[in-house]
């Protein structure tokens, strides 16, 4: 198996898996390749804050399953160990959302990610950075 053959199986399998990316936020994974996921997401009525602008915790969650996708690519289970994020511009009602998320380095355990938010205009809504470490096992069984 190709390592893009396999983080498209990681992709496959963790998608079908998660319900909250999925079904309660509505995201699309566009994309998942060695070291790298792309998801998307539009900003329905329900995610608006009080300033009638995407709640940021929405803007973080896209980030957070982008970053979950990128870092498991290749088929051992990784988990965040930490991250931060700057919300640099507004998601507006019925923006589009795609994060593009992107493996730095990764070492032993341990590996840092970036991701980037934009809307469909291509401006920056927000950037993240994850630091993942790796635990036991794999997203799919695969013969040694």
């Amino acid at each position: 198996m190709t390592p893009e053959q396999r983080a498209a199986r990681v992709g496959e399998a963790m998608f079908a898996a998660d319900a909250a990316s999925r079904e309660f936020m509505k995201m699309e994974l566009v994309s998942c390749t060695p070291g790298r996921a792309v998801m998307r997401m539009t900003v329905r009525e329900e995610q608006l804050n009080g300033h009638r602008i995407c709640h940021g915790g929405f803007i973080f969650t896209l980030a957070d399953s982008t970053f979950a996708f990128a870092c498991n690519s290749h088929n051992k289970v990784a988990v965040a160990a930490g991250c931060t994020i700057e919300f640099l511009k507004p998601g507006q009602l019925g923006d589009v959302l795609t994060c593009e998320g992107v493996e730095q380095v990764l070492q032993g355990r341990h590996g840092i990610y970036d991701m980037k938010v934009t809307n469909q205009r291509g401006e920056v809504v927000a950037m993240f950075r994850g630091k993942s470490a790796q635990i036991q096992g794999t997203v799919f069984p695969e013969e040694a």
